[in-house]
């Protein structure tokens, strides 16, 4: 009987064997490429950086249902995440180990202080990387082939929010704080310059940092200034106990002003209330998802396969990695030597833009949104 039970298992398992051989064979044959992908996984801004990976995952398991083919071969894209805890240090190392895996290409960073020495790295080694984030226009200048951004920069959205401010609602004194990051400080200066062009009289320019959360003591300096309104240079984690406590000093008519840093559904709970962020004006690179072909349907996908995570970028790094991987096609390959010329002329209808670039780098007539919170509800002005 042991004979007769172990001669029919191995027949059993020898027909297994075969039956599961054209399936592995097909699994051998298919190409895995590998797109890098960085943001704040960690720390007081791992939202944004869920969002963003969010964002590059949907796009590649799109792509990898249509059974996608590159150079006569099946191919996969697979996402290697890589958290930079919105660290300089730590994105720049995190930059050199991508570039050792070589990697196709990158998708982030999230932060400009993190963005701008990592696209160093990326340049040396020859690999691309679109920033869907990272707004500082220090970013573009080198003009590197390998260095590109799919929203508007700081110059447009400080630009844009000093017009708001001036024209629509007639302020006449304003105080700046931006928390000295590269990110911060650009678009806070940004603004200043404008506002001052418009008319505006800047009564004060103060400073924090990234990490903090106690701003009474600038606040109490601001508000015997008397300005109708703040601008603030930075992320949410900060704008949110700032405008706590401006409502504690009574300052909560003051109007408040902030990039895409500060313009996600977390602000509410970081302010406290919704009352706390009624007077939140706050603007984002790019045109909104309710203005674009396809926009909502997009958010409804999203919102299916990550319920409650949308913050502000994911649109962008969806359309990031999209535009990586049609360049790839395009090119017929994913070798980044050859694909790079067909990057740099992308001509791509994406969900948040028409994305074609300039010769640095710099997305092609750029637009961007301003929002407001009606209720705690982030809704969109313009």
């Amino acid at each position: 009987m042991q004979i007769k039970y172990s001669l029919k298992m191995a027949t059993i398992v020898a027909l297994g064997a075969v039956a599961c051989a054209p399936a592995l064979v097909a699994a051998q044959n298919v190409q895995v490429i590998t797109i890098g992908h960085v943001a704040p996984m960690s720390g007081p801004q791992a939202h944004y950086g869920k969002d963003m990976l969010n964002g590059a995952q949907m796009a590649v398991d799109e792509m990898n249902a249509k059974n996608p083919v590159i150079a006569g071969k099946r191919v996969r894209f697979q996402i290697e995440a890589e958290d930079d805890a919105a660290d300089p240090k730590q994105g720049a190392a995190v930059a050199q180990k991508l570039c050792d895996a070589k990697v196709a290409g990158v998708i982030g960073h999230l932060n400009s202080g993190t963005t701008i020495p990592a696209s160093r790295i990326y340049h040396a080694c020859g690999i691309p990387h679109i920033t869907g984030a990272a707004s500082n226009p220090e970013l573009t200048k080198p003009g590197w082939n390998t260095t590109y951004r799919i929203i508007a920069n700081d110059n447009a959205l400080g630009a844009g929010l000093a017009d708001y401010a001036a024209n629509t609602l007639h302020l006449k004194r304003v105080a700046v704080i931006d928390d000295r990051t590269a990110y911060g400080q650009g678009l806070a200066n940004i603004f200043a310059k404008v506002a001052k062009e418009r008319g505006i009289e800047v009564v004060d320019h103060e400073y924090t940092t990234d990490k903090a959360t106690d701003f009474m003591a600038i606040l109490t300096t601001i508000k015997g200034k008397s300005p109708d309104g703040v601008f603030y240079g930075g992320m949410d984690a900060q704008l949110g106990p700032m405008l706590r406590q401006m409502a504690q000093l009574g300052m909560g008519h003051v109007k408040s002003f902030g990039g895409d840093g500060v313009c996600t559904s977390e602000l509410v709970r970081l302010a406290g209330s919704p009352a706390a962020t009624a007077n939140t004006i706050c603007a984002v690179g790019g045109a909104s998802l309710a203005k674009l072909p396809g926009g909502l349907q997009w958010r409804q996908r999203y919102d299916a396969k990550y319920p409650g995570q949308f913050q502000v970028y994911s649109p962008y790094t969806y359309d990031a990695t999209m535009v990586l991987i049609d360049a790839m096609e395009r090119a017929n390959s994913w070798d980044p030597k050859v694909y790079i010329p067909f990057l740099q002329k992308a001509d791509y209808r994406g969900i948040s833009a028409h994305i074609r670039f300039e010769s640095n780098g710099e997305l092609k007539d750029p637009a961007y949104t301003l929002f407001t919170y009606k209720n705690g509800v982030r809704t969109e002005i313009n």
